[in-house]
């Protein structure tokens, strides 16, 4: 009886999963025609644009929500879904309509239960913000964060979140973008901040 119970809820859960990813695309790659972006800081494969700060990762002006390039998340935006799931049971190559995420997942508050919304995600190329600011991503007003953008994980990325009190750094590299593939409850807590 407890296997029957077990098969149907992982069945439930699977058709919900499924049935996501059937409905109509609601991003949209971000259009930075007319307006202002800067990238500042060193050139690294061709995504950021030299100027004199030295410093590397920050975008501002526009409508970009970071420094991947591609379609990403941005404050306020309310079209993600499906918080907390594996965006790359989905957003990955041969996904249909859904685009394909290089970088996605969940942010949530201190309680671990309630999405968090509008902070920042930071990769740096050094634990604890140490190293090369490579790229941010804004977390929407879901609390999801996503970018199509090109990431090169090469040596591992170190990952920080930053809300409106706080900032929490992973203190283990990453070479994966699946971030809610780890941090579902099960493997390790979910990403957190306050």
């Amino acid at each position: 009886m407890k296997l029957k119970s077990t098969i149907l809820f992982t069945t439930v859960i699977l058709l919900a999963i499924m049935q996501s990813c059937t409905v109509p695309n609601p991003y949209q790659p971000i259009n930075n025609t007319g307006n202002s972006t800067t990238n500042t800081g060193n050139k690294s494969d061709g995504e950021n644009e030299n100027n004199s700060s030295g410093t590397t990762g920050t975008t501002s002006g526009g409508t970009s929500s970071g420094n991947t390039g591609g379609t990403s998340s941005s404050n306020g935006s309310s079209k993600s879904h499906n918080m907390g799931i594996n965006c790359m049971n989905c957003h990955k190559p041969g996904g249909g309509e859904a685009p394909t995420w290089q970088v996605a997942g969940t942010v949530y508050d201190q309680a671990l239960i309630t999405p968090y919304p509008n902070a920042t995600v930071n990769l740096y190329t050094g634990p604890n913000g140490t190293g090369t600011l490579k790229y941010t991503i804004k977390v929407d007003a879901r609390g999801n964060f996503y970018t199509s953008g090109n990431i090169d994980f090469t040596g591992g990325l170190y990952p920080s979140v930053t809300g409106s009190t706080t900032t929490n750094f992973m203190s283990s590299s990453i070479t994966t973008g699946a971030c809610n593939s780890c941090h579902n409850t099960v493997t390790m807590d979910r990403i957190w901040i306050k």
